[in-house]
């Protein structure tokens, strides 16, 4: 199975780059450790690309696409047809994500996961959109392996064609539910505790999101030790592609850019799946959702940027690379003690 050989190829990230990249920090002529995270990420960055000449030419941003069948319990504002007019959007440059990533330098590759429209997005699905999960399982254990598997194999397309990190986006009308249901069994909380109004629910639908995810669990039982059966029972088919894209990242040694919510409970999923998939995560923002800092905290990550965004599609991953951008300028370009001839700082107790 391509999920076991993609985990069985993950290995930790290079030591001996990450002290190098230390060491060339700190001969930068500034204040040792001054810049905090942004010092942080390129020894990161370093670390998994295993060598201190870091460069991130070429940035992407994966989307993955899918329509949720919890949606006939009315857990949402909008119907299942907005999945594939913003999907659509996004190849057409005019979504929020879609205008951020090209001032950030990042094409867009949206994957149709599971949509139940067929539109002109690169179609990878094995379901017309998931089923009621207050009624059985969201989809089959098989169904949830292909789709992990066609994230994994798009990230083996990208790290073919040059590209050196990968921010994560989704798009899902419904997928705050799943998402919500999936953290409540894999860190054991109700559901009241990790779950939101998602695009704007009234607090009666709120409640009623609350009671439909409580329901979902209670009927499928998910197994918290085996998360593709939270995948499969409870999850969804964007969830599940975005699962195989924090692996194939792992396993292709490329950094992967954590959203918000969503895309942080498929990094959940991915590093339940396998723990070494934590070091190519980088956390961009915490998401405003409830459990949005709690699957960051359960992931032991903490995030770049706290702008109260709940907007998802990769909108917070992409708000990063200007960051790593900047970080990496400084990196490469400042002068060290030696150069201009300064005495260089001293760590101090």
């Amino acid at each position: 199975m391509l999920i076991e050989e993609t985990i069985s190829r993950i290995r930790p990230v290079n030591r001996e780059a990450r002290e190098r990249a230390w060491t060339r920090w700190d001969s930068i002529a500034k204040p040792l450790r001054s810049l905090g995270k942004l010092e942080e990420v390129v020894v990161q960055l370093a670390g998994i690309a295993g060598t201190d000449d870091v460069t991130l030419n070429k940035k992407g941003v994966v989307i993955c696409c899918a329509d949720n069948g919890i949606v006939e319990e009315g857990v949402t504002q909008t119907g299942q047809d907005v999945t594939a007019i913003v999907a659509e959007n996004f190849l057409d440059g005019c979504t929020s994500v879609a205008i951020m990533a090209k001032q950030a330098g990042a094409p867009l590759f949206p994957m149709d996961l599971g949509m139940i429209t067929d539109t002109r997005v690169e179609r990878h699905k094995t379901l017309y959109g998931t089923r009621n999960f207050t009624k059985g399982p969201a989809m089959s254990r098989e169904d949830a392996v292909q789709a992990v598997e066609a994230g994994i194999r798009k990230v083996a397309e990208l790290k073919a064609a040059g590209y050196q990190i990968l921010a994560t986006g989704e798009m899902g009308i419904g997928n705050t539910t799943t998402s919500s249901a999936m953290t409540s069994v894999f860190l054991n909380v109700p559901p009241e505790e990790v779950t939101g109004r998602g695009a704007g629910l009234t607090s009666a639908g709120l409640e009623k999101k609350i009671q439909v995810i409580r329901e979902g669990i209670a009927k499928n039982q998910p197994d918290p030790a085996d998360p593709l059966d939270v995948l499969a029972k409870v999850g969804g088919l964007d969830i599940a592609g975005l699962t195989g894209v924090f692996l194939g990242c792992a396993a292709e040694g490329i950094p992967a850019v954590i959203d918000g919510f969503i895309s942080g409970v498929a990094a959940l999923t991915a590093v339940r799946l396998c723990p070494g998939v934590k070091e190519y995560l980088i956390a961009s923002h915490v998401s405003n959702e409830p459990a949005g800092k709690l699957i960051l905290d359960t992931l032991g990550l903490s995030p770049f940027l706290i702008c109260n965004m709940c907007l998802g599609e990769g909108t917070g991953a992409v708000a990063l690379f200007p960051l790593l951008d900047m970080a990496l300028s400084v990196y490469r370009g400042m002068s060290t003690f030696d150069q201009i001839q300064v005495e260089a700082y001293q760590p101090l107790d």
